[in-house]
């Protein structure tokens, strides 16, 4: 009998190699996708918990505020207040969620007010005034902090001036305070309480000049309002800034 043989085709080794090393670039651009997703996501999450956060503070400003108008009366057009040096409260009232919860707290926020029309016991009882709030994330429990809460971030005020020579969109910072202020930080002017976006700060020897994404509208002197890293270094804690004209 005749047998006929049958040929068993397959892939050869080199074929698969290639297809394994093509797999393998693919899957490397999928997973570098990942930390990024994870980034923005957080980012988005954190935003969130911000705008509800900013809306809980603006609500216990006006709630706290509202109670005795006196404070008020130690505000000025030209300057910004911390809301806790004129209406002092607990700590738990300047964290998010301020409801009691067992688990350890990582949002807090801090709040400057400025006049912005005349206050009157008897013509004008009830001014207006300019709140600004910054909303900031905790990072550890043993962190500690620039301001006079320490154990939290806060907003704190640092000196600056407009550079002999540069742009209109240069501050200096005056005070040896030079890394309270970085790239991507948001300060707010103390006069005016214009907010600004910090693009950068220059590397050494100009490390003290700051570019903003804007011209700077204050005077040649004055200062700003930044909420500094932890005092022992690491990420910027502030996540947003938000500002509103309350009525009280």
């Amino acid at each position: 009998m005749n047998y006929k043989l049958r040929t068993k085709k397959g892939f050869s080794l080199i074929e698969v190699l290639l297809a394994i090393g093509t797999l393998a670039v693919g899957m490397i651009f999928v997973a570098g996708v990942f930390p990024v997703a994870i980034h923005f996501t957080t980012i988005a999450t954190e935003r969130t918990v911000a705008a509800v956060t900013a809306d809980e503070a603006f609500a216990k400003i006006k709630l706290y505020g509202g109670i005795d108008l006196n404070w008020i009366s130690n505000l000025s057009p030209t300057d910004c207040n911390d809301f806790n040096d004129l209406v002092p409260l607990t700590a738990d009232e300047f964290a998010y969620p301020s409801t009691y919860t067992n688990s350890q707290k990582q949002y807090y926020w801090s709040a400057l007010c400025r006049l912005i029309e005349v206050y009157n016991p008897v013509i004008n009882p009830n001014p207006s005034v300019q709140v600004t709030v910054f909303v900031s994330r905790k990072i550890g429990g043993g962190t500690v902090y620039w301001g006079g809460a320490g154990d939290r971030p806060v907003a704190v005020q640092v000196d600056v001036g407009v550079p002999a020579i540069g742009s209109a969109d240069e501050l200096v910072i005056e005070s040896g305070k030079k890394t309270f202020i970085n790239d991507g930080y948001t300060i707010v002017d103390n006069k005016t309480g214009d907010i600004y976006r910090v693009l950068e700060r220059y590397a050494s020897p100009n490390d003290s000049i700051i570019l903003l994404d804007r011209n700077w509208q204050g005077g040649s002197v004055g200062s700003v309002w930044v909420v500094p890293p932890p005092a022992g270094g690491g990420r910027y804690p502030c996540v947003a800034v938000y500002q509103k004209v309350i009525r009280f």
